[in-house]
């Protein structure tokens, strides 16, 4: 609202576009309750969002009618005259913006889930504003404004916008070759600064909690791992800028709760904002090392989302269990000497003693057994051999005879003990070898073949960078004949999800350029406005890399959003110039009238929208992991692709206009 006071410098003005925004974020508002959408930090970002695109139909058509009143119509015939003009252009503009959203419904995992919510969110609010832009607008119009209230000329303001860029379009226009060999060099000058951005599958800079994990030894008691973890929970209670805590002990093997065993803790703390997030991890790092019998700790910090987006997996598959043991323990040094790595551990290594009967066929028959009896023998011991009832106060009870191992010796104990076969008792070790083993709590398969999983956090902040180093380590390690590898964990996510939404970008370009073949029923002339797209990932790219944002989920997304943001305001360029074309201008009068008239509101539109998403891009509240890269990415793509927007598209229009001109036959 404050764009609109500025560059038209009329309360009114500023009442009659900035009515859009509470009705359209309520009308989207109904239509979530109305299909059950929940308000949540997703849904919230994408409304926020929307908030920067909900005005801009608005101001196109407020725009249009302030110049018809400058021009001398009287406000009923301003609002009707300017609402016709640019209705098809903005109807335009929103449904392109609309339609990269399209793609969303048909992309899979992560990202859908994610974005899916938001994308419903923003088409909502969009057409919402279209309908108010289109009917609200000029009624608000032919009430609040009059010739009076605009006066009888453009501002002054925007008399030296004008001045500063009508020079610089005309110097495009008469110098087209190296306009546009210029733009191609800014294009591909940025493109070689996409190597030095980060990538992340969700940039984890955002987030506020830490994770600390305690694992003590296999088969431990919950009683004892419970005793162990207090001492943590004290270390917790004396550091300071700790705000709150939450702790499992013995998880039942949720896959956001760290796994499940009786012998493992997990903590998640929660900082008061007082103190730095790595001052307290140095902090709880330096205290739990003199912790004394208290397993193995490891604090990492957590994603906003609960669970880690850093952590990259090895999977090693083998069929031999000692060459998967020999490949693990290989990856697991290899992955140790890489610095940006740590928590590096395998799933393998948690193992724990039992018992293992293998039974001597010879040994068995001669005492007149075979091995499914031993089996069901031992099985009964183990589990219990019912021995009737006793009787109670309650009724009869069933009764059931086991015999208690104990933690050590066992085996010895088992192998003593009796049993019954055609030449009378004899002990269970005479007929099967009794020992004790260490084996691992988990077997992992996948596809059928034996696996084990080499885990290790990323602390750089660059998830791609991390796994490109981890496929040169392993790739020069010795692993042992039998064993395979590859990467999985964060890194086949975000190959997954970028993939998905690389391939939703180029079905909505696809998707944009049919809306605009629509529109201006030419197949050439919205080619010209597509060129505005790869232009905006000039700024998007270069914004990235100066804010130091990793490349991500979010990022992706905003580029999905510029597909259809960065065209809307070609689109009311190239609509007006056809206009002019029809009323009879010459291609250079058209377009430099056009880009002329055109200049303010595209200015105004562009400008709303960044102040609008600054408070996302500055992460200021709840979600910044998602909502500040999609804030930065349309921010930056949509200073670039406007400036450039302005000069690149009406050279090209004129570019065209000539190639059209040598292609008619000439009339004799």
């Amino acid at each position: 609202m404050l764009v609109i006071l500025l560059f038209l410098g009329s309360w009114r003005s500023t009442i009659v576009a900035g009515v859009s925004i509470p009705l359209s974020v309520l009308v989207a508002l109904v239509v979530m309750w109305a299909g059950g959408t929940s308000l949540n930090v997703i849904t919230l970002a994408g409304l926020t969002i929307a908030i920067g695109r909900v005005i801009d139909d608005a101001i196109v058509v407020l725009e249009n009618a302030y110049r018809h009143l400058q021009e001398g119509d009287d406000p009923m015939k301003a609002a009707y005259s300017a609402t016709r003009e640019v209705a098809s252009a903005v109807t335009a503009s929103t449904l392109t913006t609309v339609a990269v959203f399209l793609p969303l419904a048909f992309v899979g995992g992560m990202a859908a889930e994610f974005f899916r919510p938001f994308a419903l969110t923003v088409t909502y609010a969009l057409v919402a504003s279209l309908l108010v832009s289109l009917t609200v607008v000029p009624v608000f119009v032919t009430w609040l404004l009059t010739k009076g209230h605009v006066g009888h000329r453009e501002s002054a303001q925007t008399t030296r916008l004008q001045r500063a860029y009508l020079p610089v379009l005309r110097l495009a226009v008469s110098h087209k070759l190296i306009t546009v060999i210029l733009a191609v060099a800014i294009f591909g000058g940025s493109m070689l600064a996409i190597p030095f951005l980060k990538t992340n599958l969700i940039d984890d800079s955002q987030s506020t909690a830490i994770t600390i994990t305690q694992n003590l030894p296999p088969g431990t008691d919950i009683a004892v791992t419970s005793d162990s973890a207090k001492a943590i929970e004290t270390l917790l209670s004396k550091t300071s800028g700790i705000g709150t805590y939450q702790v499992i002990i013995g998880s039942t093997g949720d896959v956001f709760s760290g796994g499940g065993s009786s012998s493992s803790a997990q903590f998640t703390v929660s900082p008061n904002g007082k103190r730095g997030r790595p001052e307290i991890m140095a902090d709880l790092r330096a205290g739990v090392s003199s912790l004394a019998g208290a397993g193995s700790i490891t604090i990492t910090e957590s994603s906003s989302m609960g669970f880690a987006m850093s952590d990259i997996s090895v999977r090693i598959q083998a069929d031999d269990p000692a060459v998967l043991k020999e490949a693990s323990d290989v990856v697991m040094r290899a992955l140790a000497a890489i610095p940006s790595l740590t928590n590096v551990s395998s799933n393998l290594s948690a193992s724990r003693a039992q018992i293992a009967v293998n039974v001597d066929p010879t040994k068995a028959a001669a005492a007149g057994l075979d091995a499914t009896q031993v089996g069901q023998y031992v099985a009964l011991v183990l589990t219990g051999i019912p021995a009737g009832t006793v009787a109670t106060e309650s009724g009869p009870l069933p009764a059931v005879i086991t015999v208690p191992l104990a933690m050590s010796g066992g085996a010895e104990q088992l192998g003593a003990l009796p049993i019954t076969g055609a030449a009378g008792l004899v002990p269970l070790s005479s007929v099967a070898e009794v020992t004790e083993v260490m084996e691992p709590t988990q077997i992992s398969r996948t596809d059928g073949g034996r696996t084990v999983t080499v885990s290790a956090t990323d602390t750089s902040g660059n998830v791609g960078a991390a796994s490109s180093s981890i496929k040169a380590a392993v790739a020069s390690a010795s692993l042992p004949t039998g064993a395979r590898w590859n990467l999985a964990g964060a890194t086949q996510e975000m190959s997954s999800v970028f993939t998905s939404l690389l391939i939703a970008m180029l079905v909505a370009v696809m998707l944009v350029y049919l809306i605009m073949v629509g529109t201006f029923r030419s197949l050439l002339s919205p080619l010209i406005l597509l060129v505005s797209i790869p232009f905006a990932a000039v700024g998007a790219v270069l914004l990235l890399l100066v804010t130091q944002i990793s490349l991500s989920m979010p990022s992706l997304i905003g580029l999905l959003m510029l597909i259809g943001i960065v065209v809307t305001n070609a689109i009311v360029l190239l609509d007006l110039i056809e206009q002019f074309r029809r009323q009879g201008m010459d291609a250079r009068t058209a377009v430099t009238e056009g880009a002329r008239r055109r200049l303010r509101p595209i200015l105004m539109t562009a400008v709303a929208t960044i102040l609008a998403l600054s408070p996302m891009a500055l992460g200021l509240g709840e979600g910044a992991f998602l909502s500040k890269p999609l804030a930065v990415v349309v921010i930056g793509g949509l200073v670039t692709s406007t400036v450039l927007t302005l000069i690149i598209v009406p050279v090209l229009y004129l570019v065209v206009e000539r190639l059209r001109k040598r292609r008619e036959p000439v009339e004799i």
